[in-house]
């Protein structure tokens, strides 16, 4: 491996604004391990493979502290660096297929027969066999609330590398549901540690997890689907921008996830390369139904008629997405492509607003009604370079309307959502992380839903999703799924405004880092640096 010299002076800026240590890039005589002795950083021996990656999300306001699936989000971190895998995988037109399980018999309603794949051992030395299953499943939906609420299991049993699962009601999804992060076997006799370590069956295992700073990853030597190429993997969170471009620029990266869309005709030549996939991560607001000018369908609808998504995606984007209409992608085959929502229409969001008696009656440029100027809080946050940009846009288009839109950026979003001081919530979501339309349903639109923020209610939606949830047939799901998208969208309590076209930028000689469309499999066995 052909050695050079730091660059002090880049070092030093990196060191100083996003944490990484000297030694990360892939000429280092030195590799940094944030877990290092007194000396704060640890030496690398000769010949090893060492790769540093930047990522924007691992950090406790992605709700990814650490690497546990039973975790909030924390499975996406699990699956996305090569710690964790789950029973089943998506394929890159996100249909499920075995993955740590080889086949499925759906035996009735309520029954599934999964086969487990032999020859699997967790990195604590454990066989996977169904009863370590068993255990890290029951362990999953006792703790973690979305999971037991997807999956609604009754009973497990197993039998050698026979799994059985019974389930409370008809859960057609539930393939679908075990390849979602949150489904990463883990081996409960080893536990997890205080600090969200875990032991899993992937193509590395975590030596240091360290919350909104980074990961140390080592090869799994005996890893069951081939042979890790590299050594060791530093992980670290960077969600400065620029910094990343410069470490990207530098060397001391050798691959980067959530660049900034404006650095990104940096890397399209070589010595690096650019891995992108449409996704169906959609960047949206939720209405607030507590807020009592939110309240009024027109307001709603004067919002969702003022949000410019085109400029949005085409001018800030950087053409690094789709304007959305609904939830899903038109790719996708339960996409929007038949849905309609309000179009951008600044003229016809005046007059909605003035027809609830929202009128500029002080020649302020804001509308008021009563002496009450609407003035909204639009609440978001940063670790998604997407967001600020989208409350920027909306921001000026409501100026446009007469609305005054109080912008709040914080990683504290959640402290925010808590103590209900928001109007509208923009985040980042992938709407069909299992290649099902169902999940985003349950997860934000209905009554009992973890992310019903909003408050959101339909008699309609309900009733739809009681008959989804009894419908096993894919193209009678899809056709439901159009119609449940185009409920939300008639009430426009939530707004959707682009999907995001995922990057992965690698460096030189690297192979084997690609985009894929659910936005998990970062870091696999094939990963590799010449």
């Amino acid at each position: 491996m052909k050695r050079r010299s730091f660059n002090k002076k880049i070092l030093v800026l990196l060191f100083a604004a996003a944490g990484l240590l000297a030694g990360c890039g892939k000429g280092s005589a030195s590799v940094p391990d944030i877990n290092a002795e007194e000396n704060g950083q640890a030496e690398s021996r000769e010949g090893e493979k060492v790769f540093c990656y930047g990522d924007t999300t691992f950090n406790s306001e992605n709700d990814e502290p650490d690497v546990n699936p039973h975790n909030g989000y924390a499975g996406w971190a699990c699956i996305r660096y090569g710690i964790g895998e789950t029973l089943f995988k998506y394929s890159d037109t996100m249909e499920a297929e075995p993955w740590l399980a080889t086949e499925y018999t759906n035996v009735d309603e309520n029954t599934w027969e999964i086969t487990l794949r032999e020859g699997v051992t967790f990195t604590s030395g454990r066989a996977m066999d169904a009863q370590a299953v068993k255990e890290c499943l029951d362990h999953l939906i006792e703790v973690h609330e979305r999971a037991a609420g997807d999956l609604k299991i009754k009973e497990i049993s197993a039998d050698g590398q026979k799994l059985t699962i019974k389930t409370k009601v008809p859960v057609p999804a539930l393939i679908n549901y075990l390849a979602e992060p949150y489904g990463c076997i883990i081996d409960m006799e080893e536990g997890i540690s205080d600090d969200g370590n875990v032991s899993g069956t992937g193509p590395y295992r975590a030596t240091v997890v360290e919350t909104d700073t980074g990961l140390t990853l080592v090869k799994n030597e005996n890893y069951w689907d081939g042979v890790p190429h590299l050594d060791t993997i530093y992980v670290r969170t960077i969600s400065d921008g620029d910094t990343m471009t410069m470490a990207m620029q530098s060397g001391e990266l050798d691959g980067a996830y959530g660049l900034p869309y404006a650095s990104l005709p940096l890397f399209e030549n070589a010595p690096y390369s650019i891995s992108s996939c449409e996704t169906s991560r959609s960047f949206f607001g939720t209405m607030n139904y507590e807020t009592e000018a939110l309240k009024d369908a027109n307001v709603r609808k004067a919002i969702a008629a003022a949000i410019d998504k085109e400029g949005f995606t085409r001018v800030l984007m950087n053409g690094n997405g789709s304007p959305a209409v609904g939830p899903f992608p038109e790719s996708f085959t339960f996409g929007d492509s038949t849905v309609t929502t309000e179009t951008f229409d600044p003229e016809a969001s005046k007059a909605l607003l003035a027809e609830s008696g929202w009128i500029d009656t002080d020649g302020d440029g804001y509308v008021d009604k009563n002496g009450q100027k609407l003035t909204l809080r639009w609440l978001t946050y940063p670790s998604r370079q997407e967001l600020p940009l989208l409350a920027e846009s909306v921001q000026a288009t409501m100026k446009d309307i007469g609305i005054d839109l109080q912008v709040n950026c914080t990683a504290n979003h959640l402290d925010f959502i808590d103590s209900g001081d928001w109007d509208i919530y923009a985040s980042a979501f992938v709407t069909a992380p299992t290649g099902d339309p169902e999940f985003f349903f349950t997860t934000h639109c209905l009554d009992d839903s973890s992310k019903n923020r909003g408050n959101y209610h339909s008699d309609e939606l309900e009733a739809l999703e009681e008959k989804m949830s009894r419908t096993f047939d894919a193209d009678a799901r899809a056709k439901l799924a159009t119609e449940m998208t185009q409920v939300i969208l008639n009430d426009n309590g939530f707004v959707f405004a682009s999907h995001l076209r995922m990057s992965i930028v690698s460096g030189e000689g690297v192979t084997g880092l690609t985009a894929h469309p659910c936005d998990y499999y970062e870091i696999t066995v094939d990963l590799d640096k010449n």
